[in-house]
């Protein structure tokens, strides 16, 4: 019989992000973005699966009557000091079990590599901000590092819907109040969530993922109503991101909703990681302030997605980092290769690339030369007239 303690503690141990059950393999960990097999475990037999799939069920008959029916889903459970977010589907009529492991202790913020611009947009009164990116960029660990920033320096009512919830946050200078969507859950779906915060009082509500047009709709009346909305979505990039929230509406409304974006979105972040040279991850940030040239762009007829990123790229004095200069900057400081940079971004921006690079190497060279020139009259008492 399968241990999933024992699979659990292992993946703890050697700091796994996902544990991955398939029948007829051995558990698999991803680590560092790796797929690693469990050599001392044994292959998983289809009766492990489903004593796997009892162990994160934990007897809730409402869990299993809900995966009978819609053959999908995502619940929380908890092994030792880890919270786990579990999802759960069928092939070949055998579940297939995928485990995400979350820390219990959060990384600080100062830490992530996310640009300090996006924790004081957090100071808004109102408005809306997004956290964006693929599967697995990060999004859920930068949204809660910032909530527990906000926590322990702000004096206002957070509001966080979740499926599931992931940190548990304890409220310090602010009050945290988190609720779990989904059936069995304390709420039912996000937008009704989010419409429901209206009669809450927060100050802050935190989306975990907007998914469909009635939550984005209720965002943006929340937003509207003079509350601030943090959410997440998964889209690629900045630019990918806009397009994604116009398209949620019908042709006929999206004239309405892009000057509903455009006074409302205060700034997205768009974030990947890749392996760096050390093995490990880096984040690789684009950030867009939607300041009154994107807004102008946001409400044209017909949106540029090519517009946005050349604006984003050509504006880096209000806080915007383009991917190109994100890339640009891991490669001149020796964090990444030129190779894993290029493969980041499409073929017609290779030359934009290039050029970046070496205004930045020139850049760090005068920066350098500066510093040098000042370490030198420093230590010789000839050039000051003070001595």
């Amino acid at each position: 019989m399968i241990n999933v303690n024992n699979i659990l503690k292992a993946a703890r141990d050697r700091e796994a992000s996902d544990i991955h059950f398939i029948c007829g393999l051995k558990p698999m960990l991803r680590i560092n973005r790796d797929l690693t097999s469990m050599e001392d475990a044994e292959v998983v037999s289809e009766q492990d699966m489903w004593d796997i799939y009892d162990y994160f069920l934990n007897g809730s008959v409402e869990k299993d009557q809900l995966f009978r029916k819609e053959k999908i889903l995502d619940c929380s459970s908890e092994f030792e000091d880890v919270r786990l977010r579990v999802n759960i589907s069928y092939s070949d009529s055998v579940p297939v079990i995928t485990t995400r492991l979350i820390r219990e202790k959060l990384p600080a913020y100062e830490d992530l590599g996310v640009p300090d611009i996006v924790r004081r947009m957090t100071k808004q009164p109102q408005g809306l901000i997004l956290v964006t990116g693929k599967t697995n960029s990060g999004k859920s660990t930068t949204l809660n590092a910032l909530i527990n920033h906000i926590n322990e320096t702000e004096n206002r009512k957070i509001l966080t819907l979740e499926s599931p919830v992931e940190y548990k946050h304890k409220s310090k200078k602010s009050i945290i109040v988190q609720k779990e969507v989904g059936v069995g859950g304390d709420m039912p779906s996000y937008s009704i969530g989010t419409k429901n915060s209206l009669r809450e009082d927060c100050d802050i509500l935190i989306i975990g993922e907007i998914r469909d047009k009635e939550t984005m709709e209720a965002a943006i009346e929340t937003a509207e109503s003079g509350h601030l909305v943090i959410g997440t979505l998964h889209t690629k990039s900045c630019a990918e991101t806009i397009d994604r929230m116009i398209n949620f509406y019908e042709v006929r409304d999206q004239a309405t909703v892009k000057f509903l974006i455009a006074s409302l979105l205060k700034l997205v972040i768009s974030q990947r990681l890749i392996k760096n040279k050390r093995g490990t991850l880096s984040l690789v940030p684009e950030v867009m302030v939607v300041d009154n040239v994107i807004a102008g762009i946001i409400r044209k007829e017909k949106l540029g997605v090519s517009e946005i990123e050349d604006a984003i790229q050509s504006s880096s004095n209000n806080g915007n980092i383009g991917l190109i200069n994100a890339l640009a900057n891991l490669f001149v400081n020796d964090i990444i290769t030129l190779d894993q940079a290029k493969a980041q971004i499409e073929e017609k921006n290779i030359e934009i690339l290039n050029r970046t690079i070496m205004q930045l190497k020139i850049k760090k060279q005068e920066e350098s030369h500066v510093i040098d020139n000042n370490n030198t009259q420093t230590s010789n008492p000839g050039n000051n007239p003070f001595i």
